[in-house]
């Protein structure tokens, strides 16, 4: 009887002891037309993520995004692609901050950077669009530039076309393992941030060496 309350008192404290609900937002896309493409390297994040922690996406009609949750570490987590295309994730993600009630500060964005070489991450704290309009989208719904992000280094592609018919065009397949390791040090970033805070992640995976690590 006595090692039944121990175990219910521990189940107890470990649910005390969480941390309110953090979102991590992938941005991207929806339909297989976008796969591949640097514009949804967000949501191939979020993707590996939820491998990582065995939990499956589901389509959520209230958000108008696939969300899954599962736990890292101490922390509960919702994970979520917004299905609104591009330029209106921040539809979905302001949707689940207000339904979670959760401010921005517990909000976690990844997303495609063409300011950043292919295979570079970059952890920021803070910050603005940068003419991003996924992310302008988000900062416009969350009412704050104040949450963390995660840039993926997409590059500018080789100028035919321009930027967005880069984004848009699925990588060459000499690109792949590039974005495939790029993708597993975003995931990683993510951990680091939950479990160690944004500062240790910047500290970790800021480096200009770290695209060849």
């Amino acid at each position: 009887m006595q090692k039944v309350l121990q175990r219910v008192v521990s189940r107890l404290l470990k649910k005390r002891q969480k941390n309110n609900v953090k979102v991590v937002a992938g941005l991207g896309n929806p339909g297989g037309k976008y796969e591949g493409t640097p514009h949804n390297v967000g949501f191939d994040a979020v993707d590996k993520l939820a491998e990582r922690c065995n939990c499956q996406f589901k389509y959520s009609l209230r958000f108008k995004a696939e969300v899954a949750k599962t736990d890292i570490g101490s922390e509960s987590v919702v994970l979520i692609k917004p299905q609104t295309f591009m330029n209106l994730s921040g539809e979905a993600v302001g949707a689940l901050l207000r339904f979670y009630k959760v401010t921005a500060s517990e909000l976690v964005v990844l997303f495609d950077d063409v300011d950043l070489e292919l295979g570079r991450i970059r952890v920021k704290p803070d910050g603005g669009s940068g003419g991003h309009k996924g992310l302008a989208s988000v900062i416009q719904h969350v009412g704050t530039g104040k949450f963390v992000r995660v840039r993926m280094g997409v590059g500018r592609g080789n100028g035919q076309g321009g930027v967005m018919s880069h984004v848009l065009r699925k990588f060459a397949s000499d690109d792949r393992d590039s974005v495939e390791s790029m993708v597993s040090k975003a995931v990683d970033s993510v951990y680091e941030i939950l479990e160690s805070g944004v500062n240790s992640a910047m500290n970790q995976f800021n480096s200009v060496a770290q695209k060849d690590s």
